[in-house]
């Protein structure tokens, strides 16, 4: 049952992306886009530094992801996906984009390089995966040392709908349900510091929340 959700929701993501993008004019919604993740990233308490030639990982990049507003670091942006967006989304095409490393993989199927990254980010996607424990530990895994994870996730509200919400595919985008403290213990399990939670967006049966996570130093 849960691959068979997983794969219902990755046809209602293709065909939801479709329909959203349709109408949009590629140059105006991809700066738009770009000024989003840009005050994104100012919100984090610090604000993220990311200096010249940075290892980040963008995992369930989606066809605009992070990575467009990260053109001084080395990106890696990985994403399922990403064959059936070039070929069915204008809006997305890796050659506008020579600074990062596509790969149309999911994240319980890639396999993390030698090289450790300083920042991962899993925005808009962690919900979305089929086996949620591989996924966290490759992306904990794959973290430098001092390293940060900023993962975005939608989380319940109320108890009782997530228990009904997990029963009955009630929200077919998103196979997990889980609530805030319980991604929060899922980091930290696997050694995760969380130094910042941000509540981006407040709704009644789901509030967006953004997590920095932050590996401790390899000596401690």
């Amino acid at each position: 049952m849960n691959k068979l959700r997983w794969r219902i929701a990755q046809f209602a993501e293709q065909r939801w992306w479709k329909q959203y993008l349709q109408h949009k004019d590629k140059t105006q919604y991809l700066a738009w886009k770009r000024q989003y993740w840009t005050q994104l990233l100012q919100q984090l308490s610090p604000p993220l530094c990311l200096p010249a030639q940075t290892p980040v990982l963008d995992a369930g990049c989606g066809p605009a992801g992070i990575f467009i507003a990260l053109p001084q670091c080395q990106v890696h942006a990985i994403d399922p996906l990403l064959e059936q967006y070039q070929k069915n989304l204008p809006h997305f095409d890796p050659n506008d984009y020579p600074y990062v490393q596509f790969e149309a993989v999911s994240i319980e199927q890639w396999q993390p390089p030698t090289t450790e990254y300083q920042l991962i980010f899993c925005l808009n996607a962690i919900n979305h995966v089929a086996n949620l424990s591989l996924c966290i530990d490759k992306l904990c895994s794959a973290l430098a040392p001092n390293g940060q994870l900023v993962m975005s996730i939608d989380a319940h509200n109320y108890t009782a709908f997530k228990q009904l919400f997990r029963a009955l595919p009630g929200d077919i985008l998103h196979p997990h349900q889980h609530d805030l403290g319980e991604y929060s213990a899922m980091l930290e399990q696997r050694g995760l510091q969380i130094t910042q939670t941000l509540r981006l967006k407040s709704e009644w049966l789901f509030d967006h929340y953004l997590i920095v996570g932050k590996k401790p130093p390899q000596n401690a």
